[in-house]
């Protein structure tokens, strides 16, 4: 039996608000765009537009599904965050993951500090982490309200956090989410006074730990605001893909395709990977939302983006550029595809995965030729995303046992056929859409160690055709030559 929750993802590119019932059966949906806007350094959360939506959700339940809410679990983007005050207000901006505005903080350090802080944090140096942009916001604080001036000052706080900030009148940081900031020491589970000085930091920039398993009732006057009972209990469940995990049953050995606006790998581990091998590799460790394990993880910038990405470049309509998929998958199970001339794509148009782990990097195209088509491109697009894929899978070194995929893949039958036959590995996909908003509720219903979570997701199975896969290894040998000039182009 699970407990009532509204579960809230803060994604790059939607919200998903959800309510689940005791039987952790999914009673309502709603997703909005992520409300998003500039500041003059880059992107950042449109707060007041996104506090709304979670306030409108809750209230405009019908009376009896409010109700029965117990619990509100949070998740979030791992790396978007700012600065909030004791008094909950914010003493920053709120910050997208992929905003660099924090990145010069980072290239004073040396290449000893770098590795230094992979053996202690377990990521790879990236301004995409908190740490840096904790940094910049700090230099532009007030005087006398530097965290250390006095108790109780500005804190970092990843954007799920905040939220429960809110929610809550507390400030506390989420395991899995510490893990996100490359300010946690790895192995203690403890903030790194010797991190956070690097960039001239005091530890207390970062709050108290909670586990995703312990809430903090909600405020009187939020509970009036919204019409929920007094005794809700708001929870972080952690970082999405990390959540995602819970709700597809990870086990040790098992490869987590998350997929969204970004493309997710994730191992689970018993021990982190802090060698020379993974550093190189630039695979991310981290926390499990759950229990004593260590995470594994890499992300590929693009992933489900490309979708709108291909609109914009093509002039597609979604229905358009859905019937296209829909045709080319077609034509590709039919063996009617040719792959000669389809041009070459890198479709790095957010940024590089590990290990170059490039955010300036953008997507390339070669191979194209007078009678390229718009579907031409769009398949080799998706061919793209599967060569990335594998690469990226090559850097773990390891053969998963199984690969569960979860997420807006699970619609797109060529994007994973392609992935399978290129593999050469039959994939595992969950038909229920929200995933980790039902890992959330399974986190803070204290259900993790339940067996078979996978089950529930209604799972199908994506065969691998040993002749597709054949022709596939056949041309990713042909194109290597190409294909490692595009990723070596500088950007």
């Amino acid at each position: 039996m699970g407990i009532p929750t509204i579960t809230v993802d803060v994604g790059t590119t939607g919200i998903k608000l959800c309510l689940f019932d005791a039987e952790a059966q999914l009673l309502t949906a709603v997703q909005h765009p992520t409300p998003t806007t500039t500041d003059g350094a880059g992107e950042i959360y449109d707060i007041p537009a996104l506090l709304g939506a979670v306030r409108r959700f809750i209230r405009e339940l019908p009376s009896v599904q409010r109700d029965l809410v117990q619990r509100i679990a949070l998740t979030g983007v791992g790396e978007s965050g700012g600065l909030v005050r004791s008094d909950v207000s914010l003493a920053s901006p709120m910050i997208l993951w992929h905003d660099q505005r924090g990145a010069g903080y980072l290239t004073r350090l040396t290449p000893e500090q770098r590795s230094l802080i992979y053996r202690v944090t377990g990521l790879p140096v990236s301004g995409n982490y908190g740490l840096s942009k904790t940094a910049w916001a700090i230099d532009r604080l007030p005087d006398g309200e530097r965290p250390g001036d006095a108790v109780g000052g500005p804190q970092w706080l990843n954007i799920a956090e905040y939220l429960a900030a809110v929610l809550t009148g507390e400030r506390w940081s989420e395991p899995s989410l510490a893990s996100r900031t490359m300010a946690l020491d790895l192995s203690s589970r403890t903030w790194s006074d010797e991190i956070c000085a690097l960039l001239g930091l005091d530890v207390n920039a970062f709050p108290a730990l909670r586990p995703a398993g312990e809430g903090v009732l909600v405020t009187a006057r939020f509970a009036r605001e919204v019409g929920i009972d007094a005794g809700v209990r708001v929870h972080v469940a952690g970082h999405d893909h990390m959540v995602g995990a819970i709700g597809a049953g990870l086990h040790p050995g098992e490869l987590l395709n998350s997929t969204g606006t970004t493309e997710g790998l994730l191992f689970l581990q018993e021990t982190p990977s802090l060698g020379p091998q993974a550093e190189r590799a630039k695979l991310a460790n981290g926390l499990a939302c759950a229990g004593s394990d260590y995470t594994l993880f890499a992300s590929i910038p693009t992933g489900g983006s490309a979708f709108a990405t291909l609109q914009n470049l093509l002039g597609l309509d979604v229905q358009q550029l859905t019937g296209c998929l829909a045709e080319l998958h077609r034509q590709y199970v039919g063996d009617r595809l040719g792959l000669a001339a389809v041009p070459l794509v890198l479709p790095q148009f957010r940024g590089s995965p590990p290990p170059a782990k490039d955010a300036s990097a953008r997507g390339l195209i070669a191979g194209v030729g007078s009678q390229t088509s718009a579907a031409d491109i769009v398949l080799g697009c998706f061919l793209g995303l599967a060569l990335e894929f594998l690469d990226v899978l090559e850097l773990f070194g390891v053969q998963p046992a199984q690969i569960k995929v979860i997420g807006p893949a699970s619609r797109n039958p060529l994007w994973l056929q392609l992935k399978a036959d290129l593999l050469g590995m039959p994939l595992v996909v969950s038909r229920f859409p929200e995933v980790v908003s039902r890992g959330a509720q399974v986190l803070v219903s204290g259900m993790a160690d339940e067996a078979d979570q996978w089950a529930t997701t209604d799972p199908y199975g994506v065969d691998v055709d040993a002749t597709r896969h054949d022709r596939l290894a056949e041309w990713r040998s042909g194109i290597q030559q190409q294909w490692a000039y595009l990723k070596g182009f500088p950007s």
